[in-house]
C-alpha cells in the first residue's frame, strides 16, 4: 500500500467513526463521547497526511507517532461507546476497531522500519 492509499484509508476511517458519532446521543455523555472521538480519529488522518509531506526522517517519525497516539485514543473511544452500549452499532463498531487496529499496525511498522534505517546510517 503507498502512502496515497494509506492515507485515503485513514479519512475513510475518519468519516466512518464521524458517521459513527453522530448517532450517540444528544446527552451530556454523547457528547463527550462524540467530541473526543470525532477529534482523535480526525487528528489521526490529518496527522498521517502531515507525515508524508515531513521534511525528514525525524520529522516523519515524530509526526507518525502522533498519528499512532491518536488512532490508539481513538480505539478507546470506540471501546468506551461499545462498552457502555450507548448505541445498538455493534457491528460498525467491531468493523472500526478492527481497522484501528490494522492502521496501529501499519503505522508502529512504519516507525520502527525508518528508527532501523536511521540506526544503521550512524557512524
Amino acid at each position: 500500500m503507498n502512502p496515497q492509499e494509506l492515507q485515503k484509508r485513514v479519512k475513510q476511517f475518519a468519516l466512518r467513526v464521524i458517521k459513527l458519532a453522530a448517532l450517540l446521543p444528544n446527552n451530556r455523555v454523547g457528547w463527550t463521547f462524540c467530541d473526543q472521538i470525532v477529534r482523535s480519529a480526525t487528528s489521526s488522518a490529518s496527522n498521517y497526511r502531515a507525515a508524508c509531506r515531513a521534511k525528514s526522517d525525524k520529522d516523519f517519525i515524530s509526526k507518525l507517532e502522533t498519528t499512532i497516539e491518536e488512532t490508539d485514543e481513538t480505539l478507546f473511544w470506540l471501546e468506551m461507546i461499545e462498552e457502555t452500549n450507548i448505541i445498538d452499532q455493534s457491528e460498525e463498531i467491531t468493523i472500526l476497531k478492527t481497522e484501528a487496529n490494522e492502521l496501529l499496525s501499519i503505522f508502529v511498522s512504519s516507525v520502527r522500519t525508518v528508527k532501523i534505517r536511521l540506526n544503521k546510517l550512524k557512524p
